[in-house]
């Protein structure tokens, strides 16, 4: 089977007709972001992305981009794929400065679509935002990782921006306690 965030986006660089960069995060970020990750990741139906803010103003007004989007979403439909969920960063837990730690996924081939990632300890703290069987899966298999440091990790926690929804917070702080354990040396809430 074909990776689905990998159809969604080469729908989408096709469709382009101006460069344009792509934070993606969640599983399509798992799934084309670290080799041999499971199939369930590209089984994915969707990408997510985060539109940073110093891009927001370019990125509202790039009718390609939007035009792209609406063309891929048409495109995919009948398969279940969609490209829809966008999200600016001040609605995603991360670390400050997280735009300077992303990582560029290059072994993609794309004409105009230029691919990152969120460093690791980010992309965990984006699996905060809910208490959800799958996002601590897909915690725990972040925290495998060769690139994970713990190190790094606690000091983003100390300095993590969270957006300003109670529920996040709750999620966050509940996932905090929960993941404690299991990341050797996270002992502190913020």
């Amino acid at each position: 089977m074909k990776s689905h965030p990998l159809m969604i986006l080469e729908t989408l660089d096709r469709h382009l007709r101006r460069p344009c960069e792509l934070y993606v995060y969640g599983r399509s970020a798992l799934a084309l972001g670290y080799p041999g990750s499971p199939a369930a990741m590209h089984a994915t139906m969707d990408v997510d992305a985060i539109l940073p803010a110093r891009d927001l103003a370019t990125i509202e007004a790039n009718d390609d981009f939007w035009a792209a989007q609406e063309a891929t979403n048409r495109e995919l439909a009948d398969t279940g794929l969609y490209f829809t969920h966008l999200f600016e960063e001040k609605q995603v837990i991360l670390g400050r400065d997280w735009l300077g730690r992303v990582v560029p996924l290059p072994s993609f081939v794309f004409v105009n679509l230029r691919l990152f990632r969120p460093a690791t300890e980010d992309l965990v703290l984006t699996k905060m935002m809910r208490v959800d069987p799958q996002d601590r899966e897909d915690i725990e298999f972040l925290l495998k990782q060769n690139d994970f440091d713990v190190g790094r990790f606690s000091a983003l926690i100390a300095q993590v921006v969270i957006p300003p929804v109670p529920e996040i917070n709750d999620a966050f702080e509940k996932n905090l306690r929960w993941l404690a354990p299991r990341a050797l040396g996270l002992t502190h809430a913020p």
